[in-house]
C-alpha cells in the first residue's frame, strides 16, 4: 500500500509540475495579448508610412510566440512599407524581424536570407549599433545551420563593432553566442569561459534576462560532458528564471535539455513527459526546427526503450524534417542514430548504409577547408584584442592541430595547412608587435605634448605674475625719486629734511636693485643662457662676504652669526650660490625681530654639505609653508619692519639649489623663527 501512496505522490508532482507550466504559458498568452491590444489600437490612427512600419514590427514581436502565421503577414506589410522610404535603418529593422520569424519557426535558410539584407541596410544606415546586431543575427543563422566557420566569423565583426560604440548588452550576447559555436566543436572548456564571461557582463549591466540564458548553456554542457546531477541542477535554474522573466523562447529549449538530462540517467518515462511539454511548446510557436529535435528525442529514449518501430517513427520524422529546413547538424545526428538502430534491430545493410551517409555530411560538416577558415578568423580576431595576443593564437592553433589529427583522411594536406597557419602566426604576431611599438610610441609622444603644454601654462603664469612685480614694484622707487626732484626743484625740502629723503630713496633703490638682480637671473634660468660653472667652493668665505655686504640693517639691529667651519669646500656654481645665500639672509633679516639673530651654518652629510640659515623671527604657519616655493604663484608678506618683497629670491634659490644637483626645503613654527636648509655636493679632495 504505501509503495503504491508512493507512486500516486510521484505522478501527482509530476502532473502538477506539467499543470505549471500550462498556467505560465496562459499568463504568457494574457499578458501577450495585452499588448497586442494596445499596438492594434495605435495602428487604428492615420500614421506616416516610418511610424506605422516600426509599430507593426512591434506587434509582429508580440505575435511570435501566439500565432507565427499571424506575425508573418504583420511583418511582411512592414517590410513593404520600409521599402517604399529611403530610410535604410527602418528597411534593416524590418528585414531582421521577418528573419527572427522565420527563425522562430525553424526555417533557418530563409531567416539567413533575411538577415543578410538587414546587414546591408545597417550597412548604408552607418548606424554602428544596428550593424553590431545584424551581424549577431546572420552569425546565429549560420550556427543553427552548422556553418560553424562563417557563425564564428560574423559573431567576432559584430562584436567589434558592438565594442566600437560600448553596447555592453550587444557585447554580452555576443560572448555568449560565440560559447555556443565552442560548444558545437566540442570545446567545452572554452565554451564555458565565454558562458561566464557573458553570464557576469549581464550581471553587471542588469540584464535580468542574460542569466537564464547563460544557465541554459552551462547547463547543456554539464549535460555533455556527463556531469548529469550538476546538469539538471542549473537546467532547473534556467528553468524557474525562464518562467520568471516571462522568456517564451527559452523555455522549451531548457525542458528539451532536462529531458536529455534524465535519458541519460536512465528515467525514461520523466524524459518523455517533458519531451511532450515541450512539443506541445514548440507546437503553440509553429517551431519546425524545435518539433524535429523533439521528435529525435523521443525516438532515442524509445530505442533504449528497445520500442523499435517506434524510435524509428520518430527518428525518420526528424530527419524529413531537418532535410527540408537544411538543418544539417540535426541530419548528422538523424543518420547516426538510424545507424545505431537498425544495428540494434539486426539490420546491418542499412546500419552501414545510414553510417556512411552519416559520415559524408560529417566530413562535408567538419571539413579541413572550414577548420582553416575557422582558424584564420580566430586569429584575426583575437590578434586585436588587448590581453590575450599571444596566448590566444597559441591556445587556437593547439586546439586546430588535435582536431584535425582526429581526422583519418587528412595527411598531405595537414602539413600544408599548418605550415601555413604558421606563417599567419608569425607575420600576425610581428604586425602586433609592431603595432604596439607605435602605439607606445604615440602615447609617450602625446604624454610629452602634454607635459609641455602644462609647463608653457605655468610658465604663462609666472610671466605675468612676474611683469606684475616688475610693473608695480619698479614703479614705485621712480616714483618717489620724480616726487623727491619736484620737491627740491620748487624748494619745499629743507636741508635738516633732505638726509631722511636720500636714506629713503637709498633702501628704496637697494631693494629695486636685488629685484633687478633676480629678475636677470631668473630671465636667463628660464631661457637656458645660465651657463653654471661648477668648481670648489670655499662655503665660509661666501658666507663671511655676505654677512659684510648685509650687515648693516637700517632699522634693525640684527646679529649675523657664521658658525661655518673652515675648509667646508662645495662643488657648485659659486655665483649661483651665493645667491642662494644671499636671498636666504636677507629673507631670514627681513622676518626677524630687532635685535634678534641670524645663524648660517654647515655639517657633512654624505656625499653632500648640509647648509642651514637659521633665525629666531616670526617663524611661518603651515599654510604658507605649503606654497612657499610654489614659481606660479609667489609668495610674499611685509617683515618686521615693513620690509616689501615680491617672493621671487625663495623661486630663485629653489632653482638654482637643484641646478647644482641640491634640494632645499624649510622648517619653521609659528613665533618660534625658521631654518632654510640645502644640500651641495661635496668636492673631490684631492690625493696629498
Amino acid at each position: 500500500m504505501r509503495i503504491l501512496e508512493n507512486i500516486f505522490c510521484l505522478n501527482a508532482r509530476r502532473y502538477f509540475k506539467y499543470l505549471f507550466v500550462l498556467l505560465v504559458l496562459i499568463s504568457f498568452q494574457s499578458q501577450a495579448q495585452r499588448k497586442i491590444d494596445s499596438l492594434q489600437t495605435v495602428l487604428q490612427n492615420n500614421l506616416p508610412d516610418s511610424t506605422r512600419a516600426n509599430v507593426l514590427v512591434a506587434l509582429s514581436q508580440e505575435y511570435a510566440y501566439v500565432d507565427v502565421a499571424k506575425s508573418r503577414a504583420l511583418s511582411e506589410e512592414a517590410i513593404s512599407l520600409a521599402e517604399n522610404t529611403d530610410l535604410p535603418r527602418l528597411k534593416s529593422i524590418a528585414y531582421r524581424n521577418m528573419g527572427d520569424v522565420y527563425r522562430v519557426s525553424g526555417d533557418y535558410s530563409s531567416a539567413l536570407r533575411l538577415d543578410n539584407m538587414s546587414l546591408e541596410s545597417s550597412m548604408l544606415s552607418q548606424d554602428t549599433a544596428l550593424i553590431a546586431r545584424s551581424y549577431n543575427n546572420v552569425a546565429h543563422d549560420y550556427l543553427d545551420l552548422g556553418e560553424y566557420d562563417e557563425s564564428y566569423y560574423y559573431f567576432t565583426q559584430g562584436y567589434k563593432f558592438a565594442k566600437a560604440v560600448r553596447d555592453s548588452f550587444m557585447m554580452a550576447i555576443t560572448i555568449h553566442n560565440v560559447g555556443r559555436v565552442f560548444k558545437e566543436l566540442e570545446q567545452y572548456n572554452r565554451a564555458l569561459d565565454h558562458f561566464q564571461i557573458s553570464q557576469k557582463m549581464s550581471s553587471q549591466i542588469k540584464d535580468l534576462e542574460g542569466e537564464p540564458y547563460s544557465l541554459n548553456e552551462i547547463g547543456d554542457v554539464l549535460l555533455r560532458q556527463g556531469n548529469y546531477d550538476s546538469a539538471l541542477i542549473t537546467l532547473f535554474a534556467s528553468l524557474k528564471q525562464s518562467r520568471q522573466f516571462e522568456l517564451i523562447g527559452l523555455l522549451p529549449k531548457t525542458m528539451s535539455s532536462i529531458a536529455k538530462t534524465y535519458m541519460q540517467k536512465g528515467d525514461f518515462d520523466t524524459s518523455l513527459k517533458y519531451y511532450d511539454t515541450t512539443y506541445t511548446l514548440y507546437s503553440k510557436n509553429k517551431d519546425n526546427f524545435g518539433l524535429a529535435e523533439v521528435e529525435l528525442g523521443r525516438g532515442v529514449v524509445y530505442q533504449r526503450q528497445q520500442r523499435y518501430d517506434d524510435a524509428l517513427q520518430s527518428i525518420t520524422k526528424s530527419l524529413n524534417h531537418a532535410q527540408k529546413l537544411n538543418a544539417r547538424i540535426l541530419e548528422i545526428q538523424c543518420f547516426n542514430q538510424l545507424s545505431s538502430l537498425w544495428e540494434m534491430k539486426g539490420d546491418y545493410k542499412k546500419s552501414l548504409e545510414y553510417f556512411k551517409r552519416y559520415k559524408e555530411l560529417e566530413d562535408t560538416l567538419f571539413s579541413q577547408d572550414m577548420q582553416a577558415k575557422l582558424l584564420r578568423d580566430q586569429i584575426r580576431f583575437e590578434t586585436e584584442s588587448k590581453d590575450s595576443q599571444i596566448k590566444a593564437l597559441a591556445e587556437q592553433q593547439t586546439t586546430t592541430e588535435g582536431a584535425l589529427k582526429r581526422q583519418e583522411f587528412v595527411r598531405n594536406v595537414l602539413i600544408v595547412i599548418m605550415a601555413l597557419s604558421v606563417l599567419m602566426l608569425i607575420s600576425v604576431y610581428r604586425s602586433g608587435q609592431r603595432r604596439r611599438q607605435i602605439n607606445t610610441l604615440l602615447l609617450r609622444h602625446q604624454q610629452e605634448t602634454e607635459k609641455r603644454s602644462e609647463e608653457l601654462e605655468r610658465l604663462n603664469q609666472v610671466k605675468d605674475k612676474f611683469f606684475s612685480i616688475i610693473s608695480h614694484d619698479l614703479r614705485s622707487p621712480i616714483n618717489a625719486l620724480s616726487g623727491l626732484l619736484d620737491l627740491l626743484d620748487k624748494g619745499a625740502v629743507s636741508s635738516e629734511e633732505l638726509p631722511k629723503h636720500i636714506r629713503e630713496l637709498k633702501n628704496r633703490f637697494n631693494h629695486t636693485r636685488a629685484l633687478l638682480n633676480n629678475l636677470l637671473d631668473w630671465t636667463l634660468l628660464q631661457m637656458d643662457k645660465l651657463n653654471l660653472q661648477k668648481g670648489k667652493i670655499d662655503l665660509k668665505k661666501l658666507v663671511d662676504e655676505n654677512i659684510q655686504l648685509l650687515g648693516e640693517t637700517p632699522g634693525k639691529e640684527i646679529k649675523l652669526i657664521n658658525d661655518v667651519a673652515p675648509n667646508t669646500i662645495g662643488f657648485a656654481d659659486s655665483n649661483t650660490i651665493n645667491l642662494v645665500i644671499r636671498n636666504l639672509i636677507t629673507n631670514a633679516i627681513k622676518f626677524t625681530n630687532d635685535k634678534g639673530e641670524v645663524r648660517i651654518a654647515a655639517k657633512p652629510q654624505g656625499n653632500e654639505w648640509l647648509v642651514s640659515v637659521k633665525d629666531n623671527g616670526i617663524g611661518m604657519t603651515t599654510e604658507v609653508l605649503r606654497i612657499l616655493f610654489d614659481k606660479t604663484s609667489p609668495y610674499t608678506t611685509r617683515g618686521t619692519a615693513n620690509e616689501k618683497g615680491t617672493g621671487l629670491g625663495l623661486i630663485l634659490c629653489k632653482e638654482f639649489v637643484e641646478k647644482n644637483g641640491g634640494k632645499i626645503w624649510v622648517e619653521s613654527a609659528e613665533d618660534y623663527g625658521s631654518t632654510f636648509y640645502f644640500t651641495l655636493p661635496k668636492a673631490e679632495v684631492s690625493a696629498s
